[in-house]
């Protein structure tokens, strides 16, 4: 078994460990477990919390808070998921017309070294364009990350239904509504 894939596995076991010990911390959100895995330093960067806006078709959009563990800034340059034709670092930046409108964040997100990026609707998240199927509630999408260092992270994020998150994309398309199931 690859790095790749233990390092999944073990934060699935742990986290069910804790959970089924009651040592965890209680939290208000009900969503499954995810993981998070580096290619190259394991814990340069941690993924919590992520999750993916359920949508039909079209577009939409990853959420979640991504930490860096080091002393030096690390740029998360690119996302890819097989989920989408296209995936993007997206910024929600107020428009020239007074709407808030996304955009490709140009040099990609900076992760100040032991701080964090949150990624939330209607501010900065990776936008997915062109989904090769339907996000629904409870799927497992799967991601990397490439960092400038040329190092990659992967975590997988659950489908969730969430009405919000409704902004306009600059090139003129909006995402695809959320499903409400």
């Amino acid at each position: 078994m690859t790095k790749k894939h233990i390092y999944p596995f073990l934060f699935v076991l742990a986290s069910a460990s804790l959970a089924l010990t009651g040592c965890g911390q209680a939290t208000t959100s009900a969503a499954p477990a995810s993981s998070a895995s580096a290619s190259q330093s394991t814990a340069a960067l941690t993924v919590s919390d992520p999750w993916v806006k359920a949508a039909e078709s079209g577009m939409t959009a990853a959420f979640g808070t991504i930490r860096n563990t080091t002393d030096k800034d690390i740029t998360i340059v690119s996302a890819t998921t097989p989920a989408t034709a296209m995936a993007e670092l997206h910024e929600t930046i107020m428009g020239a017309n007074g709407t808030m409108q996304m955009q490709a964040k140009q040099g990609g997100f900076v992760i100040p070294a032991k701080g964090e990026l949150t990624l939330a609707p209607g501010e900065n998240h990776i936008m997915m364009m062109g989904l090769t199927k339907p996000v629904q509630p409870g799927d497992e999408i799967a991601f990397e990350l490439a960092l400038n260092d040329g190092s990659t992270i992967s975590f997988t994020a659950p489908g969730k239904d969430f009405s919000g998150a409704n902004e306009n994309y600059s090139g003129g398309q909006t995402p695809a509504p959320s499903s409400s199931k």
